[in-house]
Protein backbone atom coordinates (compact mmCIF):
# COMPACT_ATOMS: atom_id res chain seq x y z
CA UNK A 1 0.00 0.00 0.00
CA UNK A 2 2.95 2.01 0.10
CA UNK A 3 4.31 3.90 -2.68
CA UNK A 4 7.98 4.05 -1.99
CA UNK A 5 9.86 0.86 -1.19
CA UNK A 6 12.04 0.93 2.11
CA UNK A 7 10.34 3.81 4.31
CA UNK A 8 8.38 1.00 6.49
CA UNK A 9 12.29 -0.21 7.24
CA UNK A 10 12.66 3.49 8.94
CA UNK A 11 11.94 3.93 12.96
CA UNK A 12 11.41 7.61 13.86
CA UNK A 13 13.65 7.30 17.18
CA UNK A 14 14.90 4.51 19.11
CA UNK A 15 15.20 4.37 23.36
CA UNK A 16 14.01 2.40 26.24
CA UNK A 17 10.89 4.11 26.91
CA UNK A 18 7.41 2.32 26.68
CA UNK A 19 4.15 2.47 25.53
CA UNK A 20 2.05 5.39 24.68
CA UNK A 21 0.72 8.11 26.74
CA UNK A 22 -2.16 9.98 25.60
CA UNK A 23 -2.94 13.70 27.02
CA UNK A 24 -6.17 14.66 26.00
CA UNK A 25 -9.73 14.90 26.29
CA UNK A 26 -12.86 12.48 27.72
CA UNK A 27 -15.98 13.29 26.19
CA UNK A 28 -19.96 11.75 26.88
CA UNK A 29 -20.74 11.63 22.93
CA UNK A 30 -24.91 12.02 22.15
CA UNK A 31 -24.90 10.40 18.74
CA UNK A 32 -28.09 11.07 16.86
CA UNK A 33 -29.24 8.99 13.43
CA UNK A 34 -30.28 11.14 10.67
CA UNK A 35 -31.22 10.67 7.06
CA UNK A 36 -29.41 14.25 6.06
CA UNK A 37 -27.54 16.47 7.60
CA UNK A 38 -30.38 19.29 8.69
CA UNK A 39 -29.91 22.79 7.14
CA UNK A 40 -29.71 26.00 9.39
CA UNK A 41 -33.29 26.72 11.03
CA UNK A 42 -34.50 23.07 9.90
CA UNK A 43 -35.95 20.61 11.93
CA UNK A 44 -35.50 16.83 11.52
CA UNK A 45 -37.03 13.64 13.60
CA UNK A 46 -33.74 11.50 14.27
CA UNK A 47 -34.35 7.82 13.47
CA UNK A 48 -32.59 7.05 16.84
CA UNK A 49 -30.42 8.69 19.75
CA UNK A 50 -27.88 6.32 21.46
CA UNK A 51 -25.35 7.45 24.09
CA UNK A 52 -21.09 6.57 23.86
CA UNK A 53 -18.23 6.76 25.48
CA UNK A 54 -15.76 9.50 23.03
CA UNK A 55 -13.57 12.54 22.99
CA UNK A 56 -10.90 12.19 20.95
CA UNK A 57 -8.24 11.84 23.44
CA UNK A 58 -10.34 9.12 24.88
CA UNK A 59 -10.76 7.33 21.41
CA UNK A 60 -7.29 7.43 21.01
CA UNK A 61 -6.44 5.86 24.26
CA UNK A 62 -9.17 3.32 23.06
CA UNK A 63 -7.31 2.38 19.85
CA UNK A 64 -4.07 2.49 20.78
CA UNK A 65 -4.61 0.21 23.85
CA UNK A 66 -6.98 -1.42 21.39
CA UNK A 67 -4.29 -2.25 19.20
CA UNK A 68 -1.71 -3.64 21.68
CA UNK A 69 -0.09 -0.89 23.00
CA UNK A 70 0.52 -0.23 26.86
CA UNK A 71 -1.92 3.03 27.34
CA UNK A 72 -1.84 5.90 30.21
CA UNK A 73 -4.27 8.74 30.31
CA UNK A 74 -3.71 12.48 31.18
CA UNK A 75 -6.67 14.63 31.16
CA UNK A 76 -10.02 14.71 33.46
CA UNK A 77 -13.74 14.17 33.91
CA UNK A 78 -16.40 15.41 35.99
CA UNK A 79 -17.66 13.79 39.06
CA UNK A 80 -20.73 12.79 37.60
CA UNK A 81 -22.31 9.77 36.06
CA UNK A 82 -20.84 10.88 32.82
CA UNK A 83 -17.57 10.67 33.91
CA UNK A 84 -17.55 7.32 36.01
CA UNK A 85 -19.20 5.83 32.85
CA UNK A 86 -15.93 7.24 30.96
CA UNK A 87 -13.42 5.57 33.92
CA UNK A 88 -14.85 2.71 33.53
CA UNK A 89 -14.67 2.59 29.71
CA UNK A 90 -11.12 3.06 30.20
CA UNK A 91 -10.90 0.59 32.92
CA UNK A 92 -12.15 -1.76 30.88
CA UNK A 93 -9.72 -1.24 28.22
CA UNK A 94 -6.57 -1.43 30.59
CA UNK A 95 -5.81 2.11 30.35
CA UNK A 96 -3.63 3.11 33.09
CA UNK A 97 -6.25 5.65 34.78
CA UNK A 98 -4.07 6.94 37.58
CA UNK A 99 -3.36 10.73 36.18
CA UNK A 100 -7.04 10.88 35.07
CA UNK A 101 -8.30 14.08 37.09
CA UNK A 102 -11.26 14.66 38.57
CA UNK A 103 -12.87 18.42 38.52
CA UNK A 104 -13.60 20.59 41.24
CA UNK A 105 -17.77 20.55 41.42
CA UNK A 106 -19.37 23.02 38.93
CA UNK A 107 -17.08 21.95 35.91
CA UNK A 108 -19.43 18.70 34.59
CA UNK A 109 -17.58 15.81 32.19
CA UNK A 110 -17.35 17.16 28.45
CA UNK A 111 -20.53 15.88 26.28
CA UNK A 112 -20.69 16.00 21.94
CA UNK A 113 -23.34 16.31 20.24
CA UNK A 114 -23.16 14.32 16.86
CA UNK A 115 -25.14 14.22 14.06
CA UNK A 116 -24.31 11.33 11.57
CA UNK A 117 -26.64 11.08 7.99
CA UNK A 118 -27.39 8.29 6.08
CA UNK A 119 -24.32 7.65 4.24
CA UNK A 120 -21.94 7.93 8.11
CA UNK A 121 -21.11 11.60 7.55
CA UNK A 122 -21.31 13.21 10.73
CA UNK A 123 -21.26 17.08 12.07
CA UNK A 124 -20.33 17.70 15.88
CA UNK A 125 -20.31 19.81 18.44
CA UNK A 126 -18.54 19.87 21.47
CA UNK A 127 -19.01 21.33 25.16
CA UNK A 128 -15.79 20.86 26.81
CA UNK A 129 -17.16 21.10 30.70
CA UNK A 130 -13.87 19.54 32.52
CA UNK A 131 -11.68 18.66 29.72
CA UNK A 132 -10.99 22.82 29.99
CA UNK A 133 -9.86 22.34 33.50
CA UNK A 134 -6.53 20.17 32.37
CA UNK A 135 -4.47 23.07 32.93
CA UNK A 136 -0.70 22.32 33.84
CA UNK A 137 1.21 19.01 34.46
CA UNK A 138 1.74 18.19 37.94
CA UNK A 139 5.40 16.01 38.67
CA UNK A 140 3.98 12.89 38.01
CA UNK A 141 2.08 13.86 34.33
CA UNK A 142 6.20 15.02 33.46
CA UNK A 143 7.27 11.68 35.03
CA UNK A 144 4.61 9.83 32.83
CA UNK A 145 5.49 11.75 29.78
CA UNK A 146 9.44 11.18 30.50
CA UNK A 147 8.96 7.54 30.27
CA UNK A 148 6.43 6.99 27.36
CA UNK A 149 8.13 5.73 24.15
CA UNK A 150 4.76 7.43 22.16
CA UNK A 151 3.28 10.94 23.59
CA UNK A 152 -0.02 11.54 21.52
CA UNK A 153 -1.60 14.71 22.17
CA UNK A 154 -4.89 16.49 20.41
CA UNK A 155 -6.70 20.37 20.59
CA UNK A 156 -9.49 19.56 22.57
CA UNK A 157 -7.33 20.18 25.80
CA UNK A 158 -6.31 24.21 26.58
CA UNK A 159 -3.53 24.60 24.09
CA UNK A 160 -0.86 25.73 26.79
CA UNK A 161 -1.29 22.59 28.40
CA UNK A 162 -0.78 20.88 25.06
CA UNK A 163 2.71 23.37 24.51
CA UNK A 164 3.59 21.74 28.19
CA UNK A 165 3.13 18.40 27.75
CA UNK A 166 5.00 18.04 23.74
CA UNK A 167 8.05 20.40 25.49
CA UNK A 168 8.25 17.76 28.33
CA UNK A 169 8.20 15.00 26.25
CA UNK A 170 10.16 15.95 23.24
CA UNK A 171 12.76 16.86 26.09
CA UNK A 172 12.74 13.10 27.27
CA UNK A 173 13.29 11.86 24.20
CA UNK A 174 9.88 10.64 23.80
CA UNK A 175 8.24 10.08 20.17
CA UNK A 176 5.67 13.20 20.02
CA UNK A 177 2.80 13.21 17.78
CA UNK A 178 -0.03 15.66 17.64
CA UNK A 179 -3.28 15.35 15.98
CA UNK A 180 -4.16 18.94 15.95
CA UNK A 181 -8.32 18.70 16.01
CA UNK A 182 -9.96 20.27 16.39
CA UNK A 183 -7.90 22.90 13.82
CA UNK A 184 -6.78 26.00 15.08
CA UNK A 185 -3.13 27.77 14.73
CA UNK A 186 -0.78 26.02 15.75
CA UNK A 187 3.05 27.73 17.06
CA UNK A 188 6.11 27.27 15.69
CA UNK A 189 7.13 26.44 19.09
CA UNK A 190 4.82 23.98 19.37
CA UNK A 191 5.98 22.21 15.88
CA UNK A 192 8.83 22.46 16.99
CA UNK A 193 8.20 19.83 19.69
CA UNK A 194 6.55 17.64 16.93
CA UNK A 195 8.00 14.56 15.60
CA UNK A 196 4.82 13.76 14.00
CA UNK A 197 1.69 15.85 13.03
CA UNK A 198 -1.73 14.32 11.61
CA UNK A 199 -4.40 16.30 10.29
CA UNK A 200 -7.29 15.26 7.59
CA UNK A 201 -7.74 17.34 4.79
CA UNK A 202 -10.30 20.12 6.19
CA UNK A 203 -7.67 20.60 9.07
CA UNK A 204 -4.31 20.83 6.76
CA UNK A 205 -6.78 23.71 4.18
CA UNK A 206 -7.26 25.84 8.05
CA UNK A 207 -3.57 24.85 9.36
CA UNK A 208 -1.78 25.31 5.62
CA UNK A 209 -3.80 28.16 5.43
CA UNK A 210 -5.01 27.23 1.84
CA UNK A 211 -7.98 26.08 -0.01
CA UNK A 212 -5.86 23.48 -1.62
CA UNK A 213 -5.10 20.49 0.36
CA UNK A 214 -1.96 19.75 -1.47
CA UNK A 215 -0.34 23.29 -1.09
CA UNK A 216 -1.32 23.61 2.22
CA UNK A 217 0.24 19.65 3.05
CA UNK A 218 3.42 20.92 1.44
CA UNK A 219 3.30 24.16 3.55
CA UNK A 220 2.83 22.26 6.71
CA UNK A 221 5.15 19.53 5.49
CA UNK A 222 7.91 21.91 5.64
CA UNK A 223 7.55 22.61 9.03
CA UNK A 224 7.59 19.43 10.67
CA UNK A 225 9.45 16.21 10.55
CA UNK A 226 6.68 14.11 9.82
CA UNK A 227 3.57 15.06 8.42
CA UNK A 228 0.71 12.68 7.88
CA UNK A 229 -2.32 14.07 6.22
CA UNK A 230 -5.92 11.70 6.21
CA UNK A 231 -8.46 11.90 3.06
CA UNK A 232 -11.04 9.84 4.47
CA UNK A 233 -11.49 7.00 1.88
CA UNK A 234 -9.12 8.33 -0.21
CA UNK A 235 -6.59 6.84 2.50
CA UNK A 236 -3.47 9.19 3.59
CA UNK A 237 0.12 10.95 2.53
CA UNK A 238 3.04 10.48 4.38
CA UNK A 239 5.51 13.39 3.87
CA UNK A 240 9.01 13.33 5.96
CA UNK A 241 11.40 16.38 5.95
CA UNK A 242 9.07 18.44 3.29
CA UNK A 243 8.66 16.41 0.82
CA UNK A 244 5.99 13.34 0.04
CA UNK A 245 7.27 9.64 0.63
CA UNK A 246 4.10 7.47 0.53
CA UNK A 247 0.46 7.13 -0.30
CA UNK A 248 -1.50 5.11 1.43
CA UNK A 249 -4.56 3.46 0.21
CA UNK A 250 -7.56 3.29 2.32
CA UNK A 251 -9.27 -0.54 2.07
CA UNK A 252 -12.43 0.08 0.66
CA UNK A 253 -15.83 -0.87 3.06
CA UNK A 254 -18.97 0.30 2.94
CA UNK A 255 -18.99 3.24 6.31
CA UNK A 256 -22.03 3.22 8.53
CA UNK A 257 -20.42 5.88 10.78
CA UNK A 258 -16.78 7.57 9.95
CA UNK A 259 -17.54 8.95 14.06
CA UNK A 260 -13.85 8.30 15.21
CA UNK A 261 -12.58 6.58 12.62
CA UNK A 262 -9.52 9.24 12.32
CA UNK A 263 -9.25 9.08 16.03
CA UNK A 264 -8.73 5.21 15.63
CA UNK A 265 -6.46 5.82 12.95
CA UNK A 266 -4.64 8.08 15.03
CA UNK A 267 -4.33 5.57 18.13
CA UNK A 268 -3.28 2.70 16.06
CA UNK A 269 -0.77 4.46 14.11
CA UNK A 270 0.98 5.73 17.95
CA UNK A 271 0.84 2.13 19.04
CA UNK A 272 2.38 0.77 15.79
CA UNK A 273 5.13 3.29 16.39
CA UNK A 274 5.71 1.98 19.90
CA UNK A 275 5.84 -1.48 18.96
CA UNK A 276 8.64 -0.69 16.60
CA UNK A 277 6.83 -0.40 13.27
CA UNK A 278 8.39 2.36 10.48
CA UNK A 279 6.65 5.29 9.17
CA UNK A 280 4.37 3.96 6.25
CA UNK A 281 4.25 0.25 8.20
CA UNK A 282 2.52 1.78 10.90
CA UNK A 283 -0.20 4.23 8.84
CA UNK A 284 -0.77 1.19 6.92
CA UNK A 285 -1.75 -0.67 9.84
CA UNK A 286 -3.69 2.59 11.55
CA UNK A 287 -5.23 2.51 7.70
CA UNK A 288 -6.90 -0.99 8.88
CA UNK A 289 -7.60 -0.53 12.07
CA UNK A 290 -9.99 2.92 10.71
CA UNK A 291 -11.56 0.72 7.56
CA UNK A 292 -13.00 -1.61 10.26
CA UNK A 293 -14.10 1.20 12.72
CA UNK A 294 -15.94 3.20 9.73
CA UNK A 295 -18.33 -0.38 9.68
CA UNK A 296 -19.82 0.35 13.35
CA UNK A 297 -21.80 3.07 15.01
CA UNK A 298 -20.58 4.84 17.60
CA UNK A 299 -17.17 6.03 18.22
CA UNK A 300 -15.78 3.80 20.97
CA UNK A 301 -17.53 0.43 20.22
CA UNK A 302 -16.26 1.15 16.68
CA UNK A 303 -12.51 0.80 17.54
CA UNK A 304 -11.01 -2.71 16.91
CA UNK A 305 -9.00 -4.76 18.45
CA UNK A 306 -5.70 -5.76 17.45
CA UNK A 307 -6.75 -8.84 16.44
CA UNK A 308 -9.51 -7.77 13.96
CA UNK A 309 -7.09 -5.96 12.61
CA UNK A 310 -4.63 -8.12 11.74
CA UNK A 311 -7.11 -10.66 10.39
CA UNK A 312 -8.73 -7.53 8.35
CA UNK A 313 -5.67 -7.09 6.71
CA UNK A 314 -4.85 -10.93 5.75
CA UNK A 315 -8.07 -11.26 4.19
CA UNK A 316 -7.96 -8.22 2.65
CA UNK A 317 -3.84 -9.25 1.08
CA UNK A 318 -2.23 -6.22 2.79
CA UNK A 319 1.35 -7.07 4.35
CA UNK A 320 1.60 -4.56 7.52
CA UNK A 321 5.29 -5.02 7.56
CA UNK A 322 8.00 -6.70 10.30
CA UNK A 323 8.30 -4.69 13.36
CA UNK A 324 11.64 -2.97 13.71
Amino acid sequence: MSSVAGTDADTLREGPRHGVTIVGSANMDIVFAVKRIPQPGETLLADSAARYPGGKGLNQAIAAARAGASTAFIGAIGDDDNGRALGATMHEAAIDTRLLRTAEPGNETGQAFIVVDGSGENTIIVASGANATVAGLTADDRAQLGRAAVVLMQLELPLDTVLAAASVAHSAGAIVMLNAAPATAIGAHLLEQLDVLIVNEHEARIIGASDDVAAASVSLANSVDRLIVTLGSKGSVLYERGSEVARITAPKVDALDTTGAGDTFCGAFAAAIADGRGFADAATFASVAAALSVQVLGAVPSVPQRAAIDAAAEAWGIWLGARA
